[in-house]
């Protein structure tokens, strides 16, 4: 019986836990190959070894230009394209007030969210194939206001502006989605 996904090519960033590795699971049953990252090898491992099979896992934070670089020349040599692009890494540093955000914790946050996901999805451009899709990890965040998430909220914000200004710039040949999360950390936000 043919699968959704059967025979296609996933990449997904930071999928060693949450809902990342969720969708990297769901997208092995429903038949594709997935291409994970994680920056700790030790979690990469185990999120490889959860899935079982149809993966292989890259060593890599997403805001560093040369493991992104490495990433995809590994998806070229092994598979030499991606039909699913799922830009999920991102950390978030919750429950900063104003006062309190300081220019490394700014750093750290738009490094990863903002500047790894527009690199991520400029650098796996060239190996998506027409049709293909491109799944970027928003957040409520960012347009909703809470307490205390000043820098992820806007590094969330900057994510949603990708996606309405990849959408114009790839129609007809790449679909752009931003999925607007909302989970369990955001809740003692409320």
């Amino acid at each position: 019986m043919s699968k959704k996904l059967d025979n296609r090519v996933a990449v997904i960033t930071g999928a060693t836990s949450g809902m990342a590795l969720a969708t990297a699971k769901l997208f092995v049953e429903e038949g594709a190959y997935v291409f994970i990252t994680g920056r700790s090898q030790g979690r990469l491992d185990k999120a490889v070894k959860e899935i079982g099979r149809n993966v292989t896992g890259v060593q890599g934070n997403a805001g560093n230009l040369t493991d992104l670089d490495r990433l995809f020349e590994t998806v070229k040599n092994e598979k030499g394209h991606i039909d699913v692009l799922f830009a999920s890494a991102g950390v978030a540093e919750l429950s900063s007030p104003l006062d309190s955000i300081t220019e490394k914790s700014f750093d750290d946050t738009f490094d990863v969210n903002v500047r790894g996901t527009l690199f991520t999805v400029q650098k796996a451009l060239p190996l998506i194939k027409d049709g293909g899709s491109i799944i970027l990890n928003g957040s409520t965040a960012g347009v909703k206001g809470f307490p205390g998430t000043t820098v992820y909220s806007a590094s969330k914000a900057a994510i949603r502006s990708f996606a309405r200004t990849w959408t114009a710039e790839l129609k007809g040949k790449i679909r752009v989605k931003c999925h607007q999360s909302w989970s369990n950390r955001h809740t003692h936000l409320r």
